[in-house]
């Protein structure tokens, strides 16, 4: 006996399910196009975790907006235009914040200032800047900016979720994700014999104002 096969429900009735608070039909709506809409992702950042990131605040912000959606208009031509503008935003955000992350990491964010530091002091003060700019430059964008927003230029948590229109929750995971990467890219960089030595005095790796 042949299996029936079941006829996908109509766009236009799970895009109305939808507005109605339909949570099933939403997730739908994101299934059949997920795909896409992670591949134009992907085509920005280049990085599969920040791609993943970057697609789930592009849906959120398309859930928002679906009430804005013109039924007579082509669906999946507004969703990815909507997609591709968000992306553009995304990297023009992040460029923006490379360029001001130089300007946020400075000698006296990392340490308190010295009335009047020896050149030894200042020689390690000014290593300890370059050491964390390497390690924050390999943090994947998504994580750098929610770090440096939280520890350098000491927002809030609903101060970085408002400025990057995430759930606060998605903000505090990313801070704890980058945080623990920024600590291992800065073991990374320090060498085996600085983590041989942080191993023997039973502490922890520093990371400057990273908390």
């Amino acid at each position: 006996m042949p299996v029936e096969q079941l006829t996908p429900e109509p766009l236009e009735s799970l895009i109305q399910q939808c507005l109605d608070g339909d949570q099933a039909a939403w997730d739908e709506i994101v299934r059949r196009h997920r795909r896409k809409v992670f591949n134009l992702a992907y085509k920005f950042v280049g990085r599969h975790d920040e791609a993943e990131d970057l697609t789930q605040d592009i849906f959120l912000k398309i859930f928002k907006s679906l009430r804005t959606f013109d039924r007579r208009a082509n669906f999946q031509t507004w969703l990815i235009s909507v997609s591709r503008n968000l992306c553009i935003d995304h990297y023009r955000s992040v460029r923006k914040e490379r360029e001001t992350i130089d300007r946020d990491v400075d000698a006296s964010e990392l340490t308190p200032a010295s009335r009047e530091p020896g050149p030894m002091a200042s020689l390690e003060q000014r290593d300890r800047v370059t050491l964390l700019r390497e390690a924050l430059s390999a943090l994947p964008e998504t994580l750098r900016t929610a770090v440096v927003l939280r520890d350098l230029q000491e927002l809030s948590y609903q101060e970085i979720a408002d400025r990057l229109q995430l759930a606060e929750g998605t903000v505090k995971s990313r801070i704890n994700r980058g945080r623990t990467e920024l600590a291992r890219q800065i073991r990374l960089l320090r060498g085996d014999d600085y983590r041989a030595k942080d191993a023997d005095a039973g502490d922890p790796p520093r990371t400057g104002a990273y908390r």
